[in-house]
């Protein structure tokens, strides 16, 4: 009986990939190979979600399910790491080849049938892509820590100070211009007359300030800054507590 494909194309919106082949540019190559070798191709299936944890895809999930059901009995896609980087979907794919459910999974340079040697190949290679994203994520931690260690806190900036960014990550923390002196008159009016978050944002409202989002500032927002520790140079990430080097640029 001919195996019955399911074209599968997936592309995650993560920096990571930002080298994959876009989604169309799969569909375009695949069509071609299943035209060469006369695969009978019944759909197309394609999303934009990250394959780094079990279930989070909704197409591919549907996928596993209709080849359960015999809708299809054999997967055509780019590379094997469109289909899995977690243990889990790759663990589902080889539970439906054992069934005999699933007799092929075909990419453009390999293909990959229900016998222990080619089974046995793919799940090294899901698991080689496992591997490459577990070790992102570690050194994406240890970087982070290390800017914190420098004094450099991750994330957006509070108000009252801007990111400086280099090559897509943060490389300093300055004042920003037009804001800092206004962050500067609410702690000193806090401080030196007792003034109510209420009463700052009737102030701020007087003066017309207005966030980088061109928002007015919330009296919750006005609360959490007055209450932030970064303003007086220390900072919480995950666990720890760090000194910051902005307030000495400020």
């Amino acid at each position: 009986m001919p195996i019955k494909y399911c074209l599968y194309a997936r592309k995650s919106s993560e920096s990571d990939e930002r080298q994959t082949m876009s989604i169309d540019s799969q569909i375009k190559e695949m069509k071609s190979l299943a035209e060469r070798e006369q695969l009978n191709v019944v759909e197309v299936r394609q999303e934009s979600h990250s394959a780094k944890k079990s279930g989070n895809r909704p197409v591919f999930v549907q996928l596993l399910s209709d080849i359960d059901k015999g809708v299809f009995s054999g997967i055509l896609t780019w590379a094997p790491d469109r289909l899995s980087r977690n243990a889990g979907d790759l663990g589902s794919l080889v539970d439906l080849m054992d069934q005999g459910k699933l007799q092929e999974i075909k990419t453009y340079s390999q293909s990959f049938k229900n016998n222990p040697n080619e089974k046995f190949l793919l799940m090294i290679l899901c698991s080689q892509a496992k591997l490459e994203n577990d070790n992102r994520g570690i050194n994406v931690k240890r970087g982070l820590k290390a800017k914190c260690e420098m004094g450099i806190r991750p994330g957006t900036a509070p108000i009252g100070y801007i990111n400086v960014m280099n090559n897509n990550r943060i490389s300093e923390i300055v004042p920003d211009s037009e804001r800092a002196w206004v962050v500067k008159e609410m702690f000193k009016r806090v401080a030196e007359h007792g003034h109510s978050g209420r009463t700052i944002r009737k102030w701020l409202k007087e003066i017309g300030f207005q966030t980088r989002t061109g928002k007015l500032l919330a009296l919750s927002r006005i609360y959490s800054t007055l209450q932030n520790p970064f303003y007086y140079g220390e900072f919480q990430y995950g666990d720890d507590w760090y000194k910051g080097i902005h307030v000495l640029t400020s």
